[in-house]
């Protein structure tokens, strides 16, 4: 149980693997250790790209908001939305570029971890939402923007509603869907493909591509965890996660999907 790194293969990619079960809703320390790992493999010069990926029932799902509710204080909130922060921002940092290999749900901080990736691989039974309103939290609308378009990001922020990997393949923010015994070799195909490339220029093309981006994901990410914070001082936050813990034998993936809307 933990985050774990391949030894990087010939070709240059390393694999970056989360284990929390049952559901992969990552406790403070575990936002850290991924953080830790992703920067360090993309450090390693002979690593060429990385690829994201976890094992059991989904991809992930957010923090852990009983870790939260049983820790007295604010400590908990604090430490992991400073733990969101430094993986999301390990994620788009990384000095090469990140494949984020999806099955299952992606709901919460997975959107903030895929949000920032290079590229995304998915599995066909992968689904993308932010519950956060249903959380009683605020946050990632920042990643969930660089994957769908602003007014579809609002509603399907507004409803926490979540979308299908098929649906993210046709706004072009999923590279390639496919069924989940193939995931894994899917993702690894396209980072040998990208790691084919001269490690020097690969790591440059990253710099150049972060720094035209036209939003500072660090600073808005940020920003709206300030109105999370706000949330937990007027006790709403507290209502909501309590109810959530109350219920929390109920599926991660509850939420309607999009495409429940538009049928």
């Amino acid at each position: 149980m933990g985050v774990s790194t391949s030894v990087p293969e010939e070709g240059g990619v390393a694999v970056v693997t989360v284990d929390f079960p049952p559901v992969n809703a990552l406790p403070v320390q575990g936002w850290y250790d991924l953080a830790t790992a992703v920067r360090t493999a993309g450090a390693d010069p002979k690593v060429r790209c990385v690829v994201l990926t976890a094992t059991g029932r989904g991809f992930n799902a957010g923090v852990d908001i009983k870790e939260m509710q049983r820790t007295d204080g604010h400590g908990a909130l604090i430490g992991a939305n400073r733990g969101c922060y430094e993986a999301f921002a390990a994620v788009y940092d990384c000095e090469v570029p990140v494949v984020a290999a999806v099955h299952g749900f992606c709901l919460g901080g997975g959107i903030g971890l895929v949000g920032n990736a290079d590229a995304i691989v998915a599995s066909d039974d992968a689904a993308f939402g932010l519950p956060e309103l249903d959380r009683g939290a605020l946050g990632a609308a920042t990643h969930l923007a660089r994957l769908v378009p602003q007014h579809l990001m609002r509603t399907l922020y507004y409803t926490s509603r979540t979308v299908t990997a098929q649906e993210l393949h046709r706004h072009g923010s999923v590279w390639r869907v496919v069924p989940r015994a193939q995931l894994l070799n899917a993702a690894l195909e396209l980072a040998r493909e990208i790691a084919a490339k001269d490690g020097s220029l690969i790591r440059l093309a990253k710099a150049a591509i972060n720094g035209i981006d036209p939003v500072d994901v660090r600073r808005s990410y940020r920003f709206e965890q300030g109105f999370t914070f706000e949330a937990n001082l007027s006790g709403v936050a507290d209502r909501h996660r309590d109810a959530f813990v109350s219920s929390a034998s109920t599926s991660p993936i509850s939420s309607k999907s999009s495409k429940e809307d538009r049928s």
